[in-house]
């Protein structure tokens, strides 16, 4: 039985289940289990590609009894709201059970429901044998529509991924400032823009950068980019994100990549990168420790690896 606020339910396909699990870490400080995880933060689910949904606990109990007693205790009134029965792993309550409790649940709330337009919805749902009975926050989804934007690579990091990686380098905490150093055509400064990060982005080729200028002002955002080499910028930052360059149309050299690493590594003391070789020397030579680590598959690309290495300042 959980005491804390909220409980939020994960989706994810195998290829990013430890991009997930390093994510939820940096956010909540512990990892997903079950794609369940408890936790009085509240964290919009749009915010991450593998939230599912956050259920903002009104009432739970082991007893389902107590649980609707405790619900009408609540006095809820009011029009438009809808019930829906969460399944989580473990839960084998019969399907005609599930909807005689949600109509238990309906009844012990005073107004009339809206099934198609509801303006709130509730749901419950049983968890390793207690009960929970709250308000349902659902992933809109509506940062799908960035995989529209006009200028992209076959290569580019996926915007799934992209989110993972803005919410590992930040911890969760949207107010810090953040810089992409390799911010190519902005897949990663989007994303970011959409949770309200602050971030500047860095790209050397003055034509890609033209083209990330694009695709935020597509979507109606417009973020600082540095048309110049990394090595350049002297302001400081809570944290950088290294997605090193990787397509058909671009090369990188050791020494290109041992550029970009140094030079960030002296404006920030944590940084995540990204990149399909391993760079681990470069990051230890930069002064800096891998506190995490994880591969990432290509979904329907087998042989396509992208590495995301979390590094901090050495002490």
């Amino acid at each position: 039985m959980s005491k804390h606020k909220h409980l939020y339910s994960f989706s994810y396909h195998d290829p990013e289940n430890e991009l997930c699990k390093i994510e939820s870490k940096s956010i909540f400080n512990e990892s997903e289990k079950n794609k369940i995880l408890f936790s009085d933060q509240t964290i919009e689910p749009s915010n991450s590609a593998y939230i599912k949904s956050r259920l903002d606990i009104i009432s739970f109990s082991e007893d389902y009894a107590a649980l609707i007693k405790d619900i009408k205790k609540e006095n809820i009134t009011i029009d438009g709201f809808k019930v829906e029965y969460m399944v989580f792993d473990g839960d084998s309550t019969p399907y005609k059970d599930r909807l005689s409790k949600l109509k238990d649940i309906g009844f012990s709330i005073d107004g009339d429901p809206d099934y198609y337009t509801p303006t709130t919805i509730y749901a419950l749902s049983k968890y390793e044998g207690t009960w929970y009975f709250g308000i349902l926050i659902k992933d809109s989804f509506e940062w799908h529509n960035h995989k529209q934007k006009p200028n992209s690579y076959s290569n580019s990091i996926s915007i799934s991924v992209a989110k993972a990686i803005v919410n590992i380098a930040t911890d969760g905490n949207t107010e810090k400032k953040l810089i992409d150093a390799c911010c190519g055509v902005g897949t990663i400064l989007i994303e970011a823009c959409f949770m309200g990060v602050n971030i500047e982005g860095c790209e050397i080729n003055e034509k890609v950068s033209r083209n990330a200028h694009k695709n935020l002002a597509h979507f109606n955002y417009a973020v600082n980019i540095y048309n110049s080499d990394i090595n350049l910028i002297r302001k400081k930052y809570d944290a950088a994100i290294i997605d090193l360059p990787y397509n058909i149309f671009s090369s990188i050299t050791d020494i290109d990549i041992a550029n970009i690493i140094d030079s960030t590594a002296r404006i920030t003391d944590r940084f995540v990168i990204a990149s399909t070789s391993d760079i681990t020397p470069f990051i230890s030579k930069a002064g800096f420790r891998i506190v995490d680590y994880c591969i990432v598959g290509k979904m329907g690309k087998r042989t396509f690896e992208r590495k995301i290495w979390v590094c901090e300042r050495e002490l």
